[in-house]
């Protein structure tokens, strides 16, 4: 496999999740390596000239006041890592903590942070050996960067903490033996370097910005499926009604559902002159979806060749100047954002799959089965998603209009990004379940109305690969393992390959 060159500038969400997930190498260019010694020299003559640069020869928030000796900069760096390493909860799954990694070094390789090569050296070769730190997902502000996150990782480096190696949680010290690595010495503006950033939000923020595309063509997918079981009109999609309102994601939805339901002999059978909202909008409420993730994906690929810690070395002038650049909030915004965009497919999706179960809406037998009363049919999977659906109005309710003054209200304004991230994401996985309900009671609804024979060319290969996955429903039988695979097939872009 090629290995990844960061240049800390032309990173992509796909490159992350390359790396991330397929394990692809990562290293340095060698101009970014070059970058990295000049601006680390700088930091040098700082401290041997003695002069007073923010955690480099003083404490930290509200003890930036402090001055630290010269001679105890490599423990105040050490001390800095290990006090800040307080996370709490469930780990992150080793995905996130892999792209977490590969974002902080491409950070550091823009060459402005002043650290030593060694410290990206070794971040990289715990990377490439997939030495997994251990990191609790709960715990960072999201301004001063993912601090609590990052130090984490960070002291699996110097050989303390945990961290999962070949399977096994192991001591720090012990994962990075059996790697072969030897532990990283922080010192000058390592430690700072190491911890001062938004990667822990950008990371979970660049899966949710892929997995939400993913899922936007999933949704258009399953509405078009839909349209087919219950006859739905196509006048709504016409491309001359999209032209006067040109939103580019309403545009392409239009677009993408008259593709989808190409040659489809269903559409229109009901006779109805319009259909309702949940159908008939579909371009306007799926289109702004697409443009929300669309623009979060752009804040995101600016943050992830950003740099993002403080102070900020300019090694061409000598100076190191202090600022605010760790601070969240574009992250935070643009992912609340993107998880209400995300809670509104869920929202519409449910609708439609309540109007495929109902038999007054339908015409259809009710909750989609040839016997009800005896068989309650499709009837709780519609439970299942409204209960997913309200949970993900509570979960979008933006994390990013909330702030708690910390470091003796030194820092009194915090973005809480790294939550708006951890909730989007959340929101997303609910929303998969949702849309693989619709999909298997849209199929079901296509089976039992006898429309089998008249979906489009690419309807019918949705339909097939459903149920070459799920048989249909004849009698009641347990439905949950039907809807997990349905599920995993939406995550793994089954659908979008199709559609391909």
């Amino acid at each position: 496999m090629n290995e990844l060159s960061l240049s800390g500038h032309n990173l992509t969400i796909g490159d992350v999740i390359d790396v991330a997930v397929n394990m692809r190498p990562a290293n340095l260019t060698r101009e970014s390596r070059e970058s990295i010694v000049k601006s680390n020299e700088v930091v040098k003559q700082k401290i041997a000239a003695k002069e007073i640069v923010y955690g480099i020869t003083t404490g930290f928030g509200n003890l930036a006041n402090v001055v630290i000796d010269t001679e105890k900069s490599a423990q105040l760096q050490k001390n800095l890592i290990i006090s800040h390493a307080c996370g709490v909860g469930e780990p992150f799954p080793p995905e996130i903590v892999r792209a977490i990694m590969l974002l902080r070094a491409n950070a550091l390789a823009n060459g402005f942070s002043g650290v030593s090569p060694a410290c990206v050296d070794t971040l990289l070769e715990m990377l490439n050996k997939n030495v997994i730190p251990f990191v609790p997902s709960k715990g960072s502000l999201g301004a001063s960067g993912d601090l609590c996150h990052l130090a984490h990782i960070a002291q699996v480096m110097m050989g303390l903490g945990e961290a999962f190696y070949g399977g096994e949680l192991l001591p720090g010290c012990e994962a990075l033996k059996r790697a072969g690595i030897a532990p990283f010495a922080p010192m000058g503006k390592d430690g700072l370097g190491l911890i001062n950033g938004t990667q822990a939000m950008s990371a979970i923020g660049a899966f949710a910005c892929y997995d939400a595309h993913r899922l936007l063509m999933v949704a258009n997918t399953a509405a078009a499926l839909t349209l087919e079981a219950l006859g739905g009109c196509i006048d709504a999609f016409d491309e001359r009604l999209h032209k006067v309102r040109p939103h580019p994601g309403q545009v392409k939805c239009a677009a993408d559902i008259r593709q989808l339901l190409e040659g489809s002999l269903n559409i229109g059978k009901s006779g109805r002159v319009q259909d309702a909202y949940s159908l008939r909008c579909v371009p306007q409420v799926h289109g702004a979806s697409w443009d929300a993730a669309n623009y979060a994906a752009n804040v995101l690929t600016i943050e992830i060749n950003s740099v993002t810690d403080n102070p900020i070395v300019f090694k061409d002038e000598g100076n190191v100047i202090s600022g605010g650049n760790f601070h969240g909030q574009p992250l935070a915004l643009s992912l609340d954002f993107l998880g209400i965009a995300m809670a509104e497919l869920a929202n519409i999706s449910e609708r439609r799959t309540e109007r495929l179960v109902n038999p007054t809406l339908s015409g259809l037998p009710g909750f989609l089965t040839k016997e009800p009363g005896v068989n309650s049919g499709f009837m709780i999977p519609q439970y299942t998603a409204a209960c997913l659906v309200s949970e993900n109005k509570v979960l979008a309710h933006p994390a990013s209009v909330d702030s708690i003054p910390t470091s003796a209200n030194q820092e009194d304004h915090v973005s809480m990004g790294a939550i708006s991230a951890r909730k989007c994401n959340e929101i997303i996985k609910n929303t998969r379940y949702v849309l693989a309900i619709e999909l298997m009671c849209a199929a079901q609804a296509v089976d039992i109305g006898g429309n089998v024979a008249g979906l489009g060319t690419y309807t019918k290969k949705i339909y097939e690969a459903i149920r070459a996955a799920i048989p249909r429903l004849d009698n009641d039988r347990y439905l949950a393992p039907d809807i997990e695979k349905l599920a995993e097939m939406v995550a793994d872009g089954v659908f979008n390959k199709i559609i391909v």
